[in-house]
C-alpha cells in the first residue's frame, strides 16, 4: 500500500511556493493531506477559504475536503464540476 504524502500548511499560509510545492508532489500522486496550523488561519472560515483557493489555483481536475483543520486534496483524471 502506497504512503499518503503529508504537507503542513504554516505562517506563510497559501503563498505562490506552496502552490508550485503542491503542483510538483501531484505529477506523481492522486491524493495528499495537508495540515493547516493555527499560524496559517485562526478559525474554519478561513481554512475554507484557504482550500477553495488552493482548487482554484491547482484547477478544474483538483476537488478537497476539509475535516477539522486538515485538508485532503485529490487529483480526477477528468475534470470536475
Amino acid at each position: 500500500m502506497k504512503q499518503i504524502k503529508k504537507l503542513q500548511m504554516g505562517k506563510n499560509g497559501l503563498s505562490d511556493a506552496f502552490v508550485e510545492q503542491v503542483k510538483s508532489i501531484f505529477e506523481n500522486e492522486t491524493l495528499i493531506k495537508i495540515s493547516i496550523l493555527r499560524s496559517a488561519c485562526r478559525d474554519k472560515a478561513g481554512a475554507i477559504k484557504m482550500a477553495k483557493e488552493l482548487v482554484r489555483e491547482l484547477g478544474p481536475k483538483y476537488d478537497y475536503k476539509l475535516v477539522g483543520y486538515v485538508m485532503t486534496v485529490i487529483k480526477y483524471r477528468k475534470d470536475q464540476r
